[in-house]
């Protein structure tokens, strides 16, 4: 994962500098989460194991916690990134999500980052329900397990073929 800052940084200095929104997940665990039954603890919310590597943030950013209540309208001059806290692999698990790409009128989403193999995966595949256009940026893009990392890109570009669906893969 280390080995993408660079990769990432770049993609999200050039989304700032166009002016296009950058959604980022950050992982916001309780430390008693449910993940941790699967998953050793990480990124339990407020530690240093949670922070993004500050080469992947920009300025203005805001976070959107875990929580129905969030007034996503309230989100008027749009920051440059807006941070998507999850308590889940998937980042559709944040209530959130679906106004803010709706409110941003998101038709077309690059998706990219760790790990192909879960997050990223759910990211996709979320993207893809939602009737967005999909692009897997594979060169910003990292698994755990470079079997499970080639399923998840075979599931993806086999979900985009569906009616309706369209995305690929960069």
């Amino acid at each position: 994962a280390e080995d993408l800052i660079p990769a990432i940084a770049s993609l999200n200095r050039y989304a700032g500098e166009h002016g296009i929104p950058l959604i980022s997940s950050a992982d916001a665990h309780p430390e008693d989460s449910h993940e941790f039954r699967e998953w050793p603890p990480h990124c339990v919310a407020g530690t240093f194991g949670q922070r993004k590597p500050a080469a992947t943030l920009l300025t203005p950013r805001v976070t959107i916690p875990w929580d129905a209540g969030f007034d996503v309208a309230s989100l008027d001059p749009l920051p440059k990134q807006i941070v998507i806290e999850k308590n889940d692999l998937d980042i559709f698990t944040n209530p959130n999500l679906p106004r803010l790409l709706d409110k941003l009128g998101a038709t077309e989403c690059y998706v990219y980052g760790v790990f192909i193999d879960y997050c990223v995966k759910c990211a996709l595949i979320g993207l893809l329900r939602s009737g967005r256009r999909v692009f897997l940026v594979s060169d910003a893009t990292a698994s755990i397990s470079k079997q499970a990392g080639d399923t998840a890109i075979r599931e993806f570009l086999a979900a985009r073929r569906l009616p309706g669906q369209h995305g690929g893969r960069l």
